[in-house]
């Protein structure tokens, strides 16, 4: 059965973010069947740890019946209805007020979508929409971050600071442009790079300025503690609406229920997706500040003319109901600050035992590892020797699913269990990590040194 379905997926399954040349020559790398907890099975009977939560968004772990059990009681009364012309159900009012009143501050009037890319290019308009409303509709451009991963839609992509994703279609949509991100660079570094941007561009043409509280996809960028309250500064000085992407970062992944209560920001616009439903069904959304809401409520007149099939989806809003509920009765956000903290202590004993490692970082049960050739002096390995992707098959071949990056030249390997891992799991990851990074050291040979 099992040659039967990857013939399958060679001929009729085009993959997301993989290798076309790959699947056509080998078929897909794995075809998984089942998932329980942290682990994930496949058909040949082998089981893996799901240390990247699949896409960093299972964060109550897999095979939950609660969810399911939820799913299929929402399907039998109400599988689905539009919200379109002011149109509701019962599970979107009581998600939008349940989010309400866990969102930071004065976060409290939510629109939904049907996932992350779908919520960044919300809150893109959003944002465009209350300038013009206010008087001001020249700002248009949205700021975002080099390395900065925001999405695939079209003004998503551009949001997005990673160039590889420009260049699959050759386009780049205008009024968006990129600063420094504070990777290897202080806060003043950081902020000086935005605030060149904002003169440039001139305050009075920018609607916003987009980040995530951690940049996942760029490599588990956490940033200096002083770093977001002088963006939060910077965006008041020059009146920038700030929008939070807690795409990976919200619902507990940091060891805060949204990732900014790390530093007790509060953005203008805040946008989720991934863990809002632990990936068991496509959901997201954006939340707005009172003030933006109530220029909404207050100046628009006519349709908003914006809006998706499965906005405010009665069976996902029913399944995110759920599934926040067992986030807070099951305290996994504490948990993943405890979990977090052991990893990192991990990592450190790792390191200390390899040749290889230099920089080591977890926030909550965000975390990665960087691979260098000499750590003392941050060098790192010529991009031809592909130690990244060496170490990521190391770890499959050691039973542990997690995530290179290797834009800019890093070697760099990220983690994101589910958050209901426990101190046993945590200490066979890092035992299984040490096994792949002495492995990896074998295999590259003192020739790399």
């Amino acid at each position: 059965m099992s040659k039967n379905l990857a013939e399958l997926d060679q001929k009729h399954f085009i993959h997301p973010t993989s290798s076309i040349q790959q699947q056509q020559q080998h078929g897909p790398a794995y075809i998984f069947e089942k998932g329980d907890g942290i682990y994930l099975t496949d058909t040949k009977g082998d089981t893996y740890i799901d240390a990247m939560a699949s896409l960093w968004n299972v964060n109550i772990g897999h095979g939950r019946s609660e969810l399911g059990e939820v799913a299929k009681e929402q399907m039998e009364k109400l599988a689905f209805s539009s919200a379109f012309s002011t149109f509701s159900h019962e599970p979107a009012i009581l998600l939008a007020e349940k989010i309400a009143s866990i969102a930071p501050g004065s976060l409290n009037a939510v629109f939904f979508t049907s996932g992350g890319s779908e919520s960044n290019d919300t809150a893109f308009k959003l944002a465009r929409h209350y300038w013009k409303l206010k008087g001001e509709p020249e700002r248009r451009k949205i700021i975002s971050r080099k390395k900065a991963y925001h999405g695939v839609a079209a003004a998503s992509t551009s949001a997005t600071g990673i160039p590889q994703f420009w260049d699959m279609a050759g386009t780049f949509m205008p009024d968006f442009v990129h600063a420094e991100t504070p990777y290897e660079k202080s806060t003043a570094e950081a902020i000086e790079s935005m605030r060149q941007v904002i003169e440039h561009e001139g305050p009075e043409t920018i609607a916003a300025f987009i980040a995530e509280p951690v940049q996942g996809a760029g490599g588990v960028i956490i940033p200096p503690d002083d770093y977001f309250q002088a963006i939060r500064n910077l965006c008041d000085e020059y009146g920038i609406l700030f929008i939070a992407d807690e795409i990976i970062t919200g619902f507990g992944r940091t060891g805060k229920m949204f990732g900014m209560e790390n530093w007790n920001v509060q953005p203008d616009l805040m946008t989720f997706a991934k863990g809002v439903t632990s990936g068991y069904i496509p959901f997201g959304g954006v939340v707005v500040s009172d003030a933006i809401h109530d220029m909404l409520k207050e100046r628009s007149t006519g349709t908003l003319f914006h809006g998706f099939t499965y906005s405010g989806h009665p069976t996902a809003s029913a399944v995110a109901l759920k599934n926040i509920e067992i986030l807070e009765k099951e305290n996994l956000p504490a948990n993943a600050q405890k979990m977090g903290e052991r990893l990192l202590e991990g990592f450190k004993k790792i390191r200390n035992d390899t040749q290889i490692i230099g920089d080591v970082r977890t926030i909550g049960l965000l975390g990665a590892v960087e691979l260098v050739k000499d750590p003392a002096a941050n060098e790192r390995f010529p991009a031809e020797l592909g130690v990244a992707g060496k170490a990521i098959h190391a770890l499959y071949d050691h039973g542990v699913i997690c995530r290179p990056v290797t834009f800019d030249n890093t070697d760099i390997i990220c983690f994101a269990p589910p958050l209901i891992i426990n101190e046993e799991q945590i200490d066979t990851i890092v035992e299984k990590v040490h096994d792949a990074v002495v492995a990896v050291e074998k295999t590259i040979g003192e020739n790399a040194f």
